[in-house]
């Protein structure tokens, strides 16, 4: 590391300490010719990921972007603000580690499926209502029909209880006393 006071190319590294979560090691070094101290930061170079849109342009990956679409598709689920960012960081990790400098933004799609399959059932068939374009109630039945047959998935809390079939409702406890 080369001094800035000196341009003297030796120094010796006085502290360590991690910052910015983990993702940046702040070190405090004095150079061995002048002796002045100064500080650097070393942290993760990512390669930039370029995102191939459905027509074929290609734009930057944008982090914020992936985040504002996954806040949208889980408002009013009760998860926090801190799930959601750590499943954009899960989500972000994943594309740099695995898809190289290249990734469709149906590959980025799919993988938010699968994060929010996890996370909420509702927040999925919302994310995947805009990612896949629903047309209509068919979409969102299929939709549903992958959900309740994943084995993935867990069970419902709280479903609702089964209407019987209409020929065998009693016609009288629908109002409480005989008609």
């Amino acid at each position: 590391m080369r001094c800035p006071y000196c341009q003297h190319t030796d120094s010796r590294v006085l502290e360590s300490r991690a910052t910015e979560a983990g993702q940046s090691v702040r070190r405090r070094r004095e150079c061995l010719e002048c002796k002045h101290r100064f500080t650097t930061y070393e942290r993760i170079e990512f390669v930039p990921v370029t995102v191939i849109k459905r027509d074929g342009k290609r734009e930057s990956f944008d982090r914020s972007k992936l985040l504002r679409g996954i806040i949208r598709a889980c408002e009013k689920t009760g998860i926090p603000q801190g799930r959601l960012e750590a499943l954009v960081d899960e989500i972000e990790s994943e594309v740099q580690q695995g898809f190289g400098r290249e990734v469709t933004s149906n590959e980025i799609g799919e993988l938010v499926l699968q994060y929010l399959r996890d996370e909420s059932e509702v927040a999925y068939v919302r994310f995947a209502s805009v990612y896949r374009k629903f047309q209509g109630i068919r979409d969102f039945v299929e939709a549903l029909d992958l959900l309740q047959n994943d084995p993935e998935v867990r069970e419902i809390s709280n479903p609702l209880p089964s209407v019987p079939p209409e020929e065998d409702r009693d016609p009288t406890a629908r109002f409480g006393m005989p008609i």
